[in-house]
């Protein structure tokens, strides 16, 4: 399954590549900050009809078109573009996220960062690779000394006085705080250990399926903000290396 993961995520990596920097359709999805483009649906429809193709059956979670239900024990956790407002501004931060499940447990996933032609994949009791190469969370223990990543969601008015809480919380207690406006790629980065920890609230189960696993397989922890374990549907997310995770959540839970 991986291999077959791998091979579509090249294959909608090269329909977003092509697309980047031309002329192409945008449509809101509720807020002017929310939006997708055509590229977002051409690279999706793609994934789905290779799916269907290769794994007849199998059900479908994607962003853009929603739930595919069947009886299966599988389904396929979608995110055509994860970073589409980076894309649709030319910023070359975005990548392509596929995750599969088998009931409530991520077993195998790839985020393809489209414009540094970056794979990395994942499967469950496997580990974790970039470019087929196996990478590892680092070993920093400190806070004060980590960089750390950051994402908000589109929806501001709910949580923004939290999220901006939380922001100058953290900024004063570690190195540094980044956003590059793909979780996807954040998670990444935190898995080979470029990135110390990340959080963010109001992620989609697109947002981070792939991720999840790849975290965890590079010997990482992922949590709510409390540091409790959590499902792809959970509305809190915070990763790290595993040894700041406690003083993260420390500065988050409240």
């Amino acid at each position: 399954m991986i291999d077959k993961i791998l091979e579509i995520s090249k294959e909608a990596g090269e329909i977003v590549r092509e697309g980047f920097g031309k002329r192409f359709a945008i449509e809101f999805k509720g807020t002017k900050s929310n939006i997708v483009t055509e590229i977002d649906k051409k690279s999706e429809a793609a994934i789905i009809e290779f799916i269907e193709k290769e794994f007849p059956g199998h059900a479908i979670l994607a962003e853009e078109s929603g739930e595919h239900k069947s009886d299966s024990e599988y389904t396929w956790v979608i995110d055509p573009i994860d970073g589409t407002t980076n894309f649709a501004h030319g910023l070359p931060i975005f990548s392509v996220s596929i995750g599969v499940t088998k009931g409530d447990e991520i077993v195998a996933g790839a985020i393809y960062d489209v414009m540094r032609d970056v794979m990395y994949s994942t499967e469950k009791g496997a580990g974790a690779f970039r470019n087929g190469e196996k990478i590892n969370v680092n070993d920093r223990n400190d806070l004060k000394e980590s960089l750390i990543v950051t994402g908000f969601p589109y929806n501001t008015d709910k949580e923004s006085e939290r999220n901006k809480r939380h922001f100058l919380s953290m900024l004063d207690e570690c190195r540094g705080v980044r956003r590059l406006g793909s979780a996807a790629i954040d998670l990444c980065f935190v898995a080979e250990g470029i990135f110390d920890g990340f959080w963010e609230s109001r992620l989609h189960p697109w947002d981070v399926c792939a991720g999840y696993l790849l975290i965890e397989e590079a010997g990482g922890r992922i949590s709510n903000y409390a540091n409790e374990d959590i499902t792809i549907f959970s509305t809190e997310t915070l990763a790290s290396n595993g040894k700041i995770h406690a003083q993260m959540s420390e500065l988050l839970n409240n």
